[in-house]
Parts: C-alpha cells; sequence; structure tokens
C-alpha cells in the first residue's frame, strides 16, 4: 500500500470510526508525522534542481545528461545523479505512425542470455512509417559507438530518418549519440520515463521477435542468434502479414524506396 493510500484509510479511520490518528496511523503503518505533514508537490519539490538545470540548458539546450550533471558540480551544486536524473521532464509525443517511411525511426534493445548463460543484448530498429525491421544487431555490449555504426550503415542504405524515437538509455542519452543526432540534423524524441506505451510500436515488434525468436530456441553463440535474428528479420519485412497493416507484410504494405547507387566519380 503506498503511502498515499495509507493516508486515505487513516482519513476514513479517523473520519468515520472511533480513532484516534495516532491509533490509526499503527493499524495501517504510517507514521504519525508523515500524516501530519503533507507531501509536497514534486514541483515544489525539484524547484531548486529545475532552476539550476535549466540555467545549464539555456545555452547549451542539446547537451546530453551527463554533460548537464558535471555542469551542475561545477557550479557548486551537491546533488546526486540518481537525484538529477529523475527530474528532467520528456515532453509527451503523440504515437501516430506517418503515412511515409523514414519519418520516424524507433530503436530499443532487447536482453536474453545464451543456453551457457552468457548474456547478451540485441538492438532493434523500426521504421513506423510500415513497421519494418530495419536491423537486429546482436552483441554482449552495444554502446553508443556501435549505435552510431550501425545507424550510419542503415542511413546509407535507406537514406536519413527525420526523427527517432528512443527510450532514456544511457547509450540512447549519451553525449556521443546526441552529437552523431544534432550533426545529421535528425530529431531525438524521447519517451517520458516510466511510460513504455509511448513507444508501443517497437515494443510490440520486441514481443513478436522474443516469441518467435528468442524464447524459440536455444542458442549456443552470438553468431546463431545474429544468423537467425537476419533471417526472421527478412521474413517479417516480406512474408509474415501483420495485423495493423490490413494483413499483409511491412513492405507490401507501403514498400520502401530503392535509393539510386552512390557516384564513385571523383
Amino acid at each position: 500500500m503506498t503511502p498515499a493510500a495509507r493516508r486515505q484509510v487513516v482519513t476514513v479511520l479517523t473520519t468515520e470510526h472511533p480513532l484516534s490518528v495516532r491509533r490509526a496511523c499503527r493499524v495501517v503503518g504510517l507514521a504519525r508525522a508523515a500524516w501530519y505533514r503533507p507531501p509536497q508537490a514534486a514541483s515544489v519539490r525539484d524547484g531548486p534542481v529545475i532552476e539550476a538545470l535549466q540555467q545549464v540548458v539555456r545555452d547549451d539546450g542539446r547537451w546530453g545528461f551527463w554533460k548537464c550533471f558535471d555542469s551542475l558540480r561545477l557550479l557548486g551544486h551537491r546533488w546526486n545523479h540518481k537525484r538529477v536524473w529523475q527530474v528532467p521532464p520528456r515532453v509527451r509525443r503523440p504515437l501516430i505512425a506517418p503515412m511515409r517511411t523514414n519519418a520516424m525511426w524507433a530503436m530499443d534493445f532487447v536482453h536474453d542470455a545464451l543456453y551457457g548463460g552468457r548474456p547478451f543484448r540485441t538492438l532493434n530498429v523500426l521504421d513506423e512509417g510500415n513497421r519494418e525491421a530495419l536491423a537486429i544487431e546482436v552483441g554482449t555490449a552495444l554502446p553508443s559507438e556501435r549505435v552510431i555504426r550501425v545507424l550510419e550503415q542503415l542511413i546509407a542504405l535507406h537514406g536519413r530518418p527525420a526523427a527517432r524515437r528512443l527510450d532514456n538509455g544511457p547509450e540512447l542519452t549519451a553525449q556521443a549519440f546526441t552529437d552523431w543526432c544534432r550533426g545529421r540534423r535528425i530529431a531525438v524524441h524521447h519517451i517520458q520515463q516510466g511510460k513504455p506505451t509511448q513507444d508501443a510500436f517497437i515494443e510490440r515488434f520486441n514481443r513478436t521477435y522474443r516469441e518467435e525468436v528468442l524464447d524459440a530456441y536455444l542458442f549456443e553463440s552470438l553468431d546463431e542468434v545474429q544468423r537467425l535474428a537476419d533471417d526472421w528479420l527478412t521474413r517479417h519485412n516480406t512474408v509474415r502479414p501483420h495485423d495493423a497493416l490490413g494483413r499483409v507484410p511491412p513492405l507490401t504494405y507501403l514498400p520502401r524506396e530503392i535509393l539510386p547507387p552512390k557516384s564513385t566519380n571523383p
């Protein structure tokens, strides 16, 4: 039971039943100090941190979290990183599928383990316009530098997306990744913390991928995971019917434009 719920029970016990505040608090396990001291609004509690962050990002609004945090320390603020991390709000982005490819790419990580217990992750990239899976990259570690390398390869194949929808993982909020997106002129839409439904397209893809690949096989090596993931990705895009796309595969629903080959002339 949350503290707010305990306070409601204490209110009922003291107003509708002949119980003192002391006894009612003891019954529900709520400290009397918590009863007499109402919870502080988040905007008031986090006011000093928000004001300090606004001072930092006023001139450098594209800085990542750790650069902002280090700047706060240089300014003399002693909040730890967990205290600062929970404060910056993310703007809620509408989950509307665009009617063309390369308008919005979604990215997320999925965790699993080999048969021997060695953990691994996969980076999944999805085009929200036609739900086409663009890549499934397998590795034990997928830092921001490797994420950038994968995205560079995808851009060379499919062109540059207008925007990306991301969660708040450290690889996707790192300064290197933020700087790369800015250099590529790609808008970054982070979902709000604790709101996976704002990234529902790739969350649904991840579930299908887990059910049909990760949970369906025992893997001995990362190469085996990558091979099966690549085979499944091709079938997902060209064969597997998608309920939300009129029961046709992604590339049947909305074929991807083939980019002209790059000139090799000097």
